[in-house]
């Protein structure tokens, strides 16, 4: 069985690389692809999401997942610094989000929804393979809570203006631009953005080893398995090496990645993503155009969505493949199922989590229904809301994360309440 899954694997590596660049519609499209599916496959193989941040922490007292995310946030921003520098922001897609009740709003709800599904934007697709009953379920909530917060996000003045803003801020979403802070440190703001990036990056490792370490001390620790799994590595010594051979193809195909690679390659996808298409990560939003193309199929038209939404009918009619985020989103769930596969364990995980109970399809339903509306309040989820912002040094992502964290928090207190 688990040969003829790795051999699925890379036939459907071929696939997505042949049809991609031959079906879809353009070479950008067809780059998404290929970034979506790296993400998906680096999620996977790490073991990884950000959602995991708060639970994990919630349920087992490890902090490694949010540390190890801090350290992604400070090498993107680097990144971002060396993108913009000497050069004129104003031509890249910057998520600098405003600050106001909606971004508050936005991540106490999403924290809220993302305990209960025990996922996120991009996770609900790689859990679309990994938990599909529950993923499933989030997706279709999520979306229509997209979509029922579209009209919230396009005319509500506490999602679109801004308490605070900088001179650069005000020229993409009112928000503030770290490094309009910093104009006199001859780096033109980018050396105390980083700095300043890495300050609050350090302040929240600190806290997470001190409430690991309190729950170690309480006896409440129980570790999480993966992370377990990740940190257990056979010694390689480089006399044994055969390039045809099992041990090589598990050293490359199988094994999971620990937090920090998958941290890692997502930098070096987010870098890509940015030099090429001069915008960052970005997964919700599709999910309500999604929503109602699933209206469209009863009948309602464009028009009367659009009008619903407070945004152009174009979204609703455009098709699905000719959508560079869902494209994207599409290439997540490839890249989920190109790991599963190569490394033999696709049918073993797919069966794992396919049983779900009434009341957890209600929990499910809530989460996605929570989250898909933080999303609209706070102008993103959490690659729009919290990765992407803090690595273009919009200050709207670390108040996205206290927020989401508080919000996560209470969801997991009543969720364990719900389920004892």
């Amino acid at each position: 069985m688990k040969k003829r899954e790795t051999i699925l694997g890379f036939i459907a590596i071929i696939l997505l690389l042949a049809l991609g660049k031959t079906q879809l519609a353009s070479d950008m499209l067809f780059f998404r692809l290929v970034i979506g599916a790296g993400l998906g496959y680096s999620l996977s193989r790490a073991y990884t999401g950000f959602a995991g941040s708060v639970n994990r922490a919630y349920k087992t007292g490890s902090t490694k997942l949010m540390r190890t995310l801090m350290f992604m946030f400070f090498i993107s921003s680097v990144v971002t610094a060396a993108l913009l520098f000497k050069g004129d922001v104003t031509t890249f897609g910057l998520w600098i989000n405003p600050i106001n009740l909606g971004l508050i709003l936005g991540g106490l709800l999403f924290g809220f929804g993302m305990s209960f599904s025990s996922c996120c934007a991009s996770g609900v697709l790689t859990d679309l393979i990994t938990g599909l009953p529950r993923a499933f379920v989030t997706l279709i909530f999520f979306g229509m809570g997209v979509f029922l917060g579209f009209p919230l996000q396009n005319t509500a003045s506490i999602v679109k203006e801004s308490w605070f803003t900088s001179a650069t801020g005000a020229n993409f979403s009112q928000g503030v631009f770290l490094p309009d802070l910093f104009q006199w440190d001859g780096l033109g703001g980018y050396l105390g953005a980083v700095v300043l990036t890495g300050i609050f990056a350090l302040i929240v490792i600190v806290i997470s080893y001190k409430f690991e370490q309190k729950r170690k001390n309480e006896n409440t620790y129980v570790g999480v398995s993966a992370e377990k799994m990740q940190e257990e590595e056979a010694p390689f010594d480089s006399k044994n090496f055969a390039l045809l051979s099992e041990a090589t193809y598990d050293r490359m195909f199988v094994k999971p990645w620990t937090l920090t690679q998958g941290a890692v390659a997502i930098t070096l996808l987010y870098t890509l993503l940015m030099g090429v298409t001069r915008s960052g990560w970005g997964a919700s939003t599709p999910y309500g155009l999604w929503f109602g193309k699933f209206l469209m199929m009863f009948g309602v038209s464009a028009d009367s969505l659009a009008s619903f939404a407070k945004m152009k009918p174009d979204g609703f009619i455009q098709p699905f493949f000719e959508n560079p985020v869902s494209v994207q989103n599409f290439g997540i769930l490839l890249g989920t199922i190109i790991y599963l596969l190569t490394a033999g364990k696709f049918v073993q995980t797919f069966m794992s989590e396919l049983k779900i109970s009434f009341k957890e399809v209600l929990l499910f339903a809530m989460g996605g229904l929570a989250m898909g509306i933080g999303t609209r309040l706070a102008n993103g989820c959490n690659v729009g809301a919290l990765y992407t912002p803090i690595a273009n040094f919009s200050l709207s992502g670390w108040i996205f994360l206290i927020v989401m964290v508080i919000g996560g928090w209470v969801g997991n207190t009543l969720g364990k309440k719900i389920n004892s």
